[in-house]
């Protein structure tokens, strides 16, 4: 039986034959990122129509966004637990704007917990129309018990690692396709590692993470400067966070180049001898620009636990895509910061080490293109039009 939202939103789309009524919401800076491809994507198909919840990236596309994405951008158990009442304000005020607007379809990008959340409201409410997961959630990681809870709340998950579909579906989950990710259209063809360049400091986007990890990078920064394969330092972040960070750096003991425009950040990534980097999405951008990289993440207490609990496994995802040890990991509290200097001199200042990284990225990137037969690479914007055809 069709739902009487259901109906309306037919009626909708049949009175806008040529108009897509989009609603999407991006939770942090790399979610934005993907959110704003898929929009571009539409954009060349369809006369689009977008609200939503956004950053620089989707405003960037012409979303007026229902409020700051930095709301949303929260991580670990006691980063949830300070903001929870703004969190459950923003779910609210994000469900009542979906079903008030009557989208054609809703795209969640990533932001797992707030994104399932979400659909699960719509779905008690009424809401009949199509909910889309854009970004996996890592059932292959952990609770693997989620994947079929999802089933009745999404319709479709696009998935941007290449083993996620065939996982997705052996557990029982939504119907997934493997979409690939924006960093593919920045793939640089490198094959040998230079022999000098900037350094690349990745400290990430979160509050906690920022306090956790700038002092690590502050400690190690005067020694690897002196590397005589590193020309510089550069930082790489958000336009909202430049004034934050420009005063952090200032007491530095060393210059560090800040930028905040994509442009500045893919000629520094052409010519990197090297970045250090917080795990997360920005390691797959690094890997498809082939620069050698270390991985470093500080835990908060409930993190450090989990990650025991499982056994302490890969977090960078060129680690994970390949399934053996490419990047070095760091990942405890506190982090150990003489071991990381070391090891960090080891690679940056030896060229094997770091085209023996290069050369494994090449393979990444071919599996990245292709995807793992039978879920090939698929255009994401081809599969939210067929899903509303």
């Amino acid at each position: 039986m069709i739902g009487p939202f259901c109906c309306r939103a037919m009626a909708t789309r049949a009175n806008n034959a040529d108009k897509l009524r989009l609603f999407i919401l991006a939770g942090e800076p790399s979610g934005d990122r993907i959110a704003a491809d898929l929009v571009a994507r539409l954009r060349t198909r369809v006369d689009l129509e977008v609200t939503g919840v956004g950053g620089d990236e989707l405003i960037g596309q012409g979303l007026t966004s229902l409020y700051p994405m930095s709301d949303l951008a929260v991580m670990g158990v006691t980063d949830v637990i300070l903001n929870l009442p703004r969190l459950l304000w923003r779910l609210e005020e994000t469900a009542r704007a979906i079903l008030r607007s009557r989208p054609d379809i809703v795209v969640l990008v990533d932001a797992q917990d707030f994104s399932k959340l979400l659909a699960q409201r719509l779905r008690k409410r009424g809401y009949r129309g199509k909910i889309v997961l854009y970004v996996a959630p890592s059932v292959w990681a952990r609770n693997p018990e989620r994947a079929p809870k999802l089933k009745p709340i999404f319709d479709e998950v696009l998935a941007v690692l290449p083993f996620e579909p065939a996982v997705v579906e052996r557990l029982g989950g939504p119907s997934t396709h493997y979409v690939g990710h924006p960093s593919i259209g920045e793939m640089l063809e490198t094959q040998a590692a230079p022999e000098s360049g900037p350094l690349i400091f990745l400290p990430g986007s979160r509050r906690g993470e920022l306090q956790r990890h700038l002092p690590v990078l502050k400690a190690l920064a005067p020694k690897l400067t002196a590397l005589p394969d590193v020309t510089e330092i550069v930082l790489p972040t958000l336009p909202r966070l430049r004034e934050r960070l420009e005063a952090e750096l200032a007491s530095w003991d060393v210059p560090v180049r800040i930028i905040d425009r994509r442009a500045d950040r893919q000629a520094v990534y052409a010519s990197a001898v090297g970045a250090i980097c917080v795990s997360g999405t920005v390691t797959l951008e690094l890997a498809m620009a082939r620069v050698p990289m270390m991985v470093i993440y500080a835990l908060d207490g409930h993190q450090a636990r989990i990650f025991d609990k499982l056994g302490r496994p890969a977090v960078s995802l060129p680690n994970i895509i390949l399934g053996r040890d490419i990047v070095p990991e760091y990942v405890e509290t506190p982090l150990p910061i003489a071991r990381i200097e070391a090891d960090a001199i080891a690679l940056i200042g030896n060229k094997k080490a770091r085209q023996d990284q290069v050369d494994a990225f090449g393979e990444l990137q071919n599996l990245m293109v292709e995807g793992q037969a039978p879920h090939e690479r698929q255009d994401p914007a081809d599969r939210i039009l067929a899903l509303i055809s």
